[in-house]
């Protein structure tokens, strides 16, 4: 690690040996040289022994379980660095971009997230996401350096090490899939600034498509989102609609099945958002219960 090195990178991974080592590999190229975390979220597949003899710099935190979202916590928790950078097992950043990141976290002391421009597939084309992180309706701040967002994508996210633990991390309810919105609401929430800044750059590979059950966990956490920071009648609303659509699509009938196994735990940790964050929640709100915020773009 070199003095320049003010961000760890945190990366999550269950069962994608191969694929990890390659983003490692990505990591360990960088002109920055950053500490690299790994959270093995219980893989069967030898991950966190072929990181450890492939790649002995990197911490291999080894939880007991499956944390989901939640292995980024245990992450950001164990790094000593001010900064924290996420990438999963098919993403990395670009050479330079932890460096621009540091630039504007020392340069605005309320940046709390940074939603990185994304680069996807072998092609690198731009990520639909985002033209919607730039298009977003909130604008910028005086004290901020870019759009403000209330979503983002989790492996393109760079965030101040005290931001990430005061807003709490990642919802336990949520585990995995959909789980930045309530982040991006918790963050903003606690006073931080959550921004798209284009010049920050992460790169997505994605292979093999959709993980089977995804759309359904996603639109589960859309809607327990909204139980866990929105007013009453905005939860009661995304959980009407998702219900009128179970009553004709398989995976909404899966999603609304899940939200209700999930809500009693939600409604325990239920804290609805400060009237001006929730003011900004209902700009960004869309027209189903598969987008609060951003949360509907963001995979």
């Amino acid at each position: 690690m070199t003095a320049r090195s003010r961000t760890t990178v945190v990366v999550i991974t269950r069962n994608r040996r191969d694929q990890l080592l390659h983003t490692l590999d990505r990591l360990a190229g960088l002109p920055e040289r950053p500490p690299v975390i790994v959270t093995d979220n219980a893989s069967t597949d030898g991950t966190a022994d072929a990181v450890a003899r492939l790649h002995p710099d990197v911490t291999v935190l080894r939880p007991e379980r499956n944390l989901g979202a939640l292995g980024r916590n245990v992450g950001v928790r164990h790094a000593r660095t001010p900064y924290v950078a996420f990438s999963d097992d098919d993403s990395w950043w670009e050479p330079g971009a932890l460096t621009a990141a540091e630039r504007l976290l020392d340069s605005h002391p309320r940046l709390g997230l940074i939603a990185a421009r994304v680069r996807v597939g072998p092609e690198g084309d731009s990520d639909p996401l985002n033209e919607m992180l730039a298009g977003s309706p909130l604008g910028r701040a005086a004290d901020l350096p870019g759009t403000q967002v209330l979503g983002f994508l989790a492996c393109a996210a760079v965030a101040r090490r005290e931001a990430f633990l005061d807003a709490g991390g990642y919802h336990p309810v949520l585990f995995f899939a959909g789980e930045e919105t309530c982040l991006a609401y918790d963050l903003t929430a606690c006073g931080w600034g959550v921004c798209h800044c284009p010049d920050v750059v992460a790169v997505h590979r994605p292979i093999g498509g959709v993980r089977a059950g995804r759309p359904a966990v996603q639109r589960r956490n859309a809607v327990l989102t909204a139980w866990l920071r929105r007013p009453l009648p905005v939860a009661l609303r995304h959980t009407r609609l998702l219900a009128a659509e179970a009553r004709t699509d398989p995976e909404a009938r899966k999603a609304l099945r899940e939200m209700f196994a999930r809500l009693p735990a939600a409604l325990r940790a239920r804290r609805p958002l400060p009237a001006p964050v929730e003011a900004a929640a209902c700009r960004l709100d869309g027209p189903g219960p598969t987008a609060p915020g951003l949360q509907g773009a963001v995979r």
